[in-house]
């Protein structure tokens, strides 16, 4: 019987690490104060932990996933986990048009693990 650890594991790591990302890419707009370089450094900083789960949950995640659906899932994800933080941390509206933009890209992601059509 196949234990659903290999499938799953990739997942969290892949949304652990695009938290990381995300405050990485985007979490110093809150702080525009700030000198260009420290943001740049801590920015590289954040990054580096982010890399620390992106890269094992890739590694992993190849022994059950496709590369085509690794990379479909990891949009998927950032989008999902971007949308929270905009909302939450930079304070933005999420909007119907995000809303459809994004589902759109999520109707991507299902034709990649949907599989060839017929």
């Amino acid at each position: 019987m196949e234990t659903i650890l290999p499938r799953l594991a990739p997942i969290f790591l892949l949304i652990a690490s695009n938290v990381f990302m995300t405050f990485a890419w985007y979490g110093h707009l809150k702080f525009r104060d700030h000198p260009l370089w420290l943001v740049i450094v801590a920015s590289w900083s954040i990054a580096l932990i982010e890399y620390c789960l992106a890269v094992p949950a890739n590694r992993y995640g190849y022994a059950v996933y496709s590369g085509a659906e690794l990379k479909a899932m990891q949009e998927v994800i950032t989008l999902s986990v971007f949308a929270v933080f905009a909302v939450f941390w930079l304070g933005e509206r999420f909007t119907i048009n995000h809303a459809v933009g994004f589902a759109l890209i999520a109707l991507g992601a299902f034709f990649v693990f949907k599989g060839p059509l017929r």
